[in-house]
C-alpha cells in the first residue's frame, strides 16, 4: 500500500470551525470578538503573528483563548466565586490571516485564584491549532504592564530566561490599548508551551 493515510494528514481543517454563519450551518457560539454589551472592564485588543521554527508566519493557524472577566470569575459552572453579572462567555476563535496574524477584541481579565489559593497575575490562556501539529499546544498571555506578574505562581515556574515569550507588550491605536503577543512554535525565542 502506498500514499498518505488518514492518520498521517494534518490540517489544516478549520474552515468547519471558523465559518460560523457563512458556509456552513452553524451556532454563532464563538467569535473573536468577546466583548458584550454589558461587559465591565477596560476593552482591549490582543493580537500577533504566529510564527514556524524558520520564523515564517503560519496563514493556516488558529487560536483559540479562555480567560477570566474584569473581576477575576469564569463563566463556567465550577467557579463558585459568585456569578458574573453579565454574558461574558469568556471563550474565542480565530484563524490567521494570510500573513499569519491573529486578533481577539476582548477585555483584560482579573486575578484568578491558583494553586493553594494563591493569587494569579491577570492572563489569558490560548491553545494553537497548525500544520503539522497532531494535539495543540497550551500556553498563558501574561500581560506587561500588570504588577502582579512578579508574584504569579505558573510564571515562576517558567526559566526566568524564557519569560518574556509569555509577555504581551501595551501599544496604544486610535487611543485604545492593544497588546501585541507573538506566537513563535519553534526555533529562537520559542513561546513556553505547558502540558495540559
Amino acid at each position: 500500500m502506498s500514499g498518505i493515510t488518514p492518520s498521517q494528514t494534518v490540517g489544516p481543517f478549520f474552515a468547519y470551525g471558523l465559518t460560523p454563519g457563512k458556509d456552513y450551518e452553524w451556532n454563532d457560539a464563538f467569535s473573536n470578538n468577546l466583548v458584550t454589551s454589558d461587559v465591565s472592564g477596560e476593552k482591549i485588543r490582543i493580537e500577533g503573528t504566529v510564527y514556524d521554527g524558520d520564523g515564517k508566519p503560519i496563514p493556516d493557524s488558529m487560536i483559540e483563548i479562555w480567560q477570566a472577566d474584569a473581576a477575576g470569575r469564569y463563566a463556567h459552572p465550577g467557579d463558585t466565586r459568585g456569578l458574573p453579572n453579565t454574558s461574558f462567555r469568556g471563550f474565542g476563535r480565530c484563524g490567521a490571516d494570510k500573513d499569519g496574524r491573529y486578533g481577539f477584541e476582548t477585555v483584560k481579565p482579573g486575578a484568578v485564584p491558583g494553586p493553594n489559593g494563591a493569587a494569579q497575575a491577570p492572563h489569558v490562556m490560548l491553545a494553537i491549532f497548525a500544520r503539522g501539529m497532531l494535539r495543540q499546544s497550551y500556553t498563558r498571555i501574561y500581560f506587561a504592564d500588570e504588577a502582579r506578574n512578579g508574584a504569579d505562581p505558573i510564571l515562576a515556574l517558567v526559566p526566568a530566561e524564557r519569560r518574556d515569550t509569555l509577555i504581551a507588550r501595551r501599544e496604544t491605536r486610535d487611543g485604545k490599548p492593544v497588546y501585541r503577543f507573538d506566537i513563535r512554535m519553534q526555533g529562537d525565542g520559542e513561546t513556553v508551551f505547558f502540558e495540559v
